[in-house]
């Protein structure tokens, strides 16, 4: 695959206070099943300050993101609905095309 069919989503997270430990446990599981059912590349999670979260996740390309959703078992939607709970705000920022990837994956788990 040619690197600039790669696609990324940045995502923003406004957590609750005293909500921390949940959210970043529900956003993982959710990611998981997102990766193992829809074809996404995952997604890693940084943490900016105590409330404010970004996570970006990859895909083989937009239409893949796009149409993603459908393959999900039932257990995500209780995620989804435990992830909006945590939250005050969840945004989609960017849709990235990428460019150039130099990422070593293997380098930093």
């Amino acid at each position: 695959m040619r690197t600039t069919d790669k696609f990324t989503v940045l995502y923003s997270f406004k957590v609750n206070g005293g909500k921390e430990i949940e959210f970043i446990k529900t956003w993982s599981e959710l990611t998981k099943l997102i990766y193992e059912f829809e074809g996404s590349y995952g997604s890693r999670l940084h943490q900016v300050d105590s409330n404010l979260f970004i996570a970006y996740a990859q895909w083989p390309d937009r239409d893949t993101w796009k149409n993603s959703g459908s393959h999900l078992p039932e257990i995500a939607a209780k995620y989804r609905s435990q992830l909006r709970e945590c939250c005050s705000e969840i945004k989609t920022e960017y849709e990235l095309k990428t460019v150039a990837d130099l990422l070593q994956s293997d380098t930093f788990n």
